[in-house]
Protein backbone atom coordinates (compact mmCIF):
# COMPACT_ATOMS: atom_id res chain seq x y z
CA UNK A 1 0.00 0.00 0.00
CA UNK A 2 1.57 3.31 -1.08
CA UNK A 3 2.34 5.86 1.60
CA UNK A 4 0.95 9.33 1.03
CA UNK A 5 3.66 11.96 0.74
CA UNK A 6 1.29 14.96 0.76
CA UNK A 7 1.92 17.23 3.74
CA UNK A 8 -0.70 17.07 6.46
CA UNK A 9 -2.52 20.34 7.00
CA UNK A 10 -2.45 21.37 10.63
CA UNK A 11 -5.64 22.02 12.57
CA UNK A 12 -4.63 25.67 12.90
CA UNK A 13 -4.29 26.05 9.14
CA UNK A 14 -7.62 24.28 8.59
CA UNK A 15 -9.33 26.67 10.97
CA UNK A 16 -7.70 29.64 9.27
CA UNK A 17 -8.90 28.44 5.87
CA UNK A 18 -12.42 27.74 7.15
CA UNK A 19 -12.67 31.20 8.69
CA UNK A 20 -11.42 32.79 5.50
CA UNK A 21 -14.01 30.89 3.46
CA UNK A 22 -16.73 32.03 5.87
CA UNK A 23 -15.58 35.65 5.51
CA UNK A 24 -15.57 35.47 1.72
CA UNK A 25 -18.98 33.77 1.65
CA UNK A 26 -20.49 36.38 3.96
CA UNK A 27 -18.96 39.22 1.96
CA UNK A 28 -20.31 37.73 -1.27
CA UNK A 29 -23.83 37.58 0.18
CA UNK A 30 -23.66 41.13 1.54
CA UNK A 31 -22.32 42.42 -1.76
CA UNK A 32 -25.34 40.84 -3.43
CA UNK A 33 -27.77 42.25 -0.87
CA UNK A 34 -26.52 45.82 -0.58
CA UNK A 35 -23.46 46.41 -2.75
CA UNK A 36 -19.88 47.33 -1.96
CA UNK A 37 -20.42 50.87 -0.71
CA UNK A 38 -23.00 49.85 1.90
CA UNK A 39 -21.19 46.74 3.12
CA UNK A 40 -19.02 47.26 6.21
CA UNK A 41 -16.22 45.23 7.73
CA UNK A 42 -18.00 45.43 11.08
CA UNK A 43 -21.06 43.56 9.84
CA UNK A 44 -18.96 40.96 8.04
CA UNK A 45 -17.03 40.25 11.24
CA UNK A 46 -20.22 40.22 13.31
CA UNK A 47 -22.00 37.78 11.00
CA UNK A 48 -19.04 35.41 10.97
CA UNK A 49 -18.74 35.74 14.74
CA UNK A 50 -15.21 37.07 15.03
CA UNK A 51 -13.62 40.31 16.19
CA UNK A 52 -13.00 42.97 13.56
CA UNK A 53 -9.28 42.81 14.39
CA UNK A 54 -9.30 39.10 13.49
CA UNK A 55 -10.91 39.88 10.16
CA UNK A 56 -8.01 42.19 9.28
CA UNK A 57 -5.59 39.29 9.85
CA UNK A 58 -7.18 37.70 6.78
CA UNK A 59 -7.93 40.75 4.64
CA UNK A 60 -6.21 44.11 4.94
CA UNK A 61 -9.14 46.14 3.59
CA UNK A 62 -12.75 46.01 2.53
CA UNK A 63 -11.56 46.16 -1.07
CA UNK A 64 -9.35 43.07 -0.70
CA UNK A 65 -12.19 41.12 0.94
CA UNK A 66 -14.68 42.12 -1.75
CA UNK A 67 -12.13 41.25 -4.44
CA UNK A 68 -11.75 37.76 -2.96
CA UNK A 69 -15.54 37.36 -3.13
CA UNK A 70 -15.60 38.50 -6.76
CA UNK A 71 -12.77 36.11 -7.65
CA UNK A 72 -14.79 33.31 -6.04
CA UNK A 73 -17.79 34.06 -8.25
CA UNK A 74 -15.51 34.29 -11.28
CA UNK A 75 -14.18 30.80 -10.56
CA UNK A 76 -17.73 29.51 -10.14
CA UNK A 77 -18.54 30.92 -13.56
CA UNK A 78 -15.48 29.30 -15.12
CA UNK A 79 -16.44 25.94 -13.62
CA UNK A 80 -19.99 26.33 -14.93
CA UNK A 81 -18.79 27.12 -18.44
CA UNK A 82 -16.37 24.18 -18.40
CA UNK A 83 -19.22 21.82 -17.45
CA UNK A 84 -21.50 22.85 -20.35
CA UNK A 85 -21.88 20.19 -23.07
CA UNK A 86 -19.47 20.93 -25.92
CA UNK A 87 -21.90 19.68 -28.55
CA UNK A 88 -24.64 22.21 -27.64
CA UNK A 89 -25.44 25.00 -30.08
CA UNK A 90 -23.73 28.34 -29.35
CA UNK A 91 -27.07 30.07 -28.77
CA UNK A 92 -28.05 27.44 -26.21
CA UNK A 93 -24.71 27.89 -24.45
CA UNK A 94 -25.31 31.64 -24.17
CA UNK A 95 -28.83 31.13 -22.85
CA UNK A 96 -27.55 28.63 -20.29
CA UNK A 97 -25.00 31.15 -19.02
CA UNK A 98 -27.60 33.93 -18.80
CA UNK A 99 -29.99 31.59 -16.98
CA UNK A 100 -27.30 30.60 -14.49
CA UNK A 101 -26.33 34.18 -13.66
CA UNK A 102 -29.97 35.12 -13.11
CA UNK A 103 -30.50 32.11 -10.86
CA UNK A 104 -27.58 33.28 -8.73
CA UNK A 105 -28.96 36.80 -8.56
CA UNK A 106 -32.45 35.67 -7.53
CA UNK A 107 -30.86 33.44 -4.88
CA UNK A 108 -28.95 36.44 -3.49
CA UNK A 109 -25.58 34.98 -4.44
CA UNK A 110 -24.44 37.36 -7.19
CA UNK A 111 -22.32 40.30 -5.97
CA UNK A 112 -23.25 43.55 -7.67
CA UNK A 113 -20.67 44.93 -10.07
CA UNK A 114 -18.68 47.92 -8.78
CA UNK A 115 -19.45 51.37 -10.15
CA UNK A 116 -16.97 53.24 -12.34
CA UNK A 117 -15.74 55.39 -9.45
CA UNK A 118 -15.61 52.62 -6.85
CA UNK A 119 -12.33 51.94 -5.08
CA UNK A 120 -13.13 48.25 -5.55
CA UNK A 121 -12.93 48.62 -9.33
CA UNK A 122 -9.30 49.71 -9.14
CA UNK A 123 -8.44 46.76 -6.88
CA UNK A 124 -10.15 44.31 -9.24
CA UNK A 125 -8.37 45.73 -12.26
CA UNK A 126 -5.07 45.06 -10.47
CA UNK A 127 -6.10 41.56 -9.34
CA UNK A 128 -4.55 39.02 -11.71
CA UNK A 129 -6.85 36.14 -10.70
CA UNK A 130 -9.92 38.28 -11.36
CA UNK A 131 -8.68 39.71 -14.67
CA UNK A 132 -7.48 36.32 -15.95
CA UNK A 133 -10.87 34.84 -15.10
CA UNK A 134 -12.71 37.72 -16.74
CA UNK A 135 -10.64 37.39 -19.92
CA UNK A 136 -11.19 33.62 -20.02
CA UNK A 137 -14.96 33.99 -19.63
CA UNK A 138 -15.13 36.83 -22.14
CA UNK A 139 -13.18 34.81 -24.71
CA UNK A 140 -15.49 31.81 -24.32
CA UNK A 141 -18.66 33.87 -24.53
CA UNK A 142 -17.24 35.91 -27.41
CA UNK A 143 -16.58 32.76 -29.43
CA UNK A 144 -20.16 31.56 -28.87
CA UNK A 145 -21.54 34.98 -29.79
CA UNK A 146 -19.64 35.08 -33.07
CA UNK A 147 -20.64 31.49 -33.87
CA UNK A 148 -24.31 32.23 -33.13
CA UNK A 149 -24.14 35.30 -35.38
CA UNK A 150 -22.56 33.25 -38.17
CA UNK A 151 -25.43 30.75 -37.86
CA UNK A 152 -28.02 33.54 -38.00
CA UNK A 153 -29.23 32.82 -34.46
CA UNK A 154 -28.09 36.27 -33.29
CA UNK A 155 -28.33 39.57 -35.14
CA UNK A 156 -25.04 39.71 -37.11
CA UNK A 157 -25.19 43.52 -37.34
CA UNK A 158 -24.68 43.87 -33.59
CA UNK A 159 -21.07 44.30 -32.41
CA UNK A 160 -20.14 41.12 -30.48
CA UNK A 161 -18.83 43.26 -27.59
CA UNK A 162 -22.27 44.86 -27.23
CA UNK A 163 -23.88 41.42 -27.02
CA UNK A 164 -21.26 40.35 -24.47
CA UNK A 165 -21.94 43.36 -22.23
CA UNK A 166 -25.69 42.78 -22.55
CA UNK A 167 -25.20 39.25 -21.24
CA UNK A 168 -23.02 40.52 -18.38
CA UNK A 169 -25.77 43.00 -17.50
CA UNK A 170 -28.19 40.13 -16.86
CA UNK A 171 -26.11 39.27 -13.79
CA UNK A 172 -27.24 42.52 -12.15
CA UNK A 173 -30.53 43.19 -13.92
CA UNK A 174 -32.95 45.10 -11.62
CA UNK A 175 -35.91 43.72 -13.59
CA UNK A 176 -35.40 40.41 -11.79
CA UNK A 177 -35.86 42.02 -8.37
CA UNK A 178 -38.81 44.11 -9.51
CA UNK A 179 -40.64 41.04 -10.83
CA UNK A 180 -39.84 39.06 -7.69
CA UNK A 181 -41.15 41.86 -5.48
CA UNK A 182 -44.40 41.80 -7.44
CA UNK A 183 -45.00 38.26 -6.22
CA UNK A 184 -46.86 37.22 -9.36
CA UNK A 185 -44.22 34.92 -10.83
CA UNK A 186 -41.96 32.14 -9.64
CA UNK A 187 -38.18 32.45 -10.01
CA UNK A 188 -38.26 30.09 -12.99
CA UNK A 189 -40.98 32.17 -14.68
CA UNK A 190 -39.07 35.39 -14.03
CA UNK A 191 -35.95 33.95 -15.65
CA UNK A 192 -37.94 32.78 -18.68
CA UNK A 193 -39.47 36.25 -19.05
CA UNK A 194 -36.14 38.07 -18.87
CA UNK A 195 -34.47 35.51 -21.15
CA UNK A 196 -37.23 36.16 -23.68
CA UNK A 197 -36.75 39.93 -23.62
CA UNK A 198 -32.97 39.51 -23.83
CA UNK A 199 -32.77 37.05 -26.71
CA UNK A 200 -36.04 37.64 -28.55
CA UNK A 201 -36.65 41.34 -27.91
CA UNK A 202 -39.95 43.10 -27.29
CA UNK A 203 -41.34 43.11 -30.84
CA UNK A 204 -44.10 40.71 -31.86
CA UNK A 205 -42.65 38.09 -34.15
CA UNK A 206 -44.52 37.42 -37.38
Amino acid sequence: MPISTSPKVSFKVQMHQAREQALVGTASRLLAEKGFEAMTMDEVAAQVGIAKASLYKHFSSKESLAAAAMVGVMRQAQAFLAALPEQAEPMEQLKAVARWTMQLQLAGQMPTLPSQNSSLRAVLMANRDYMDGLMDISDRLGAWIEAAQAQGALNPSLPPIAVLYTLYARACDPVLEFLKMGGQHSDAQIIDIVLGTCFEGLNIRS
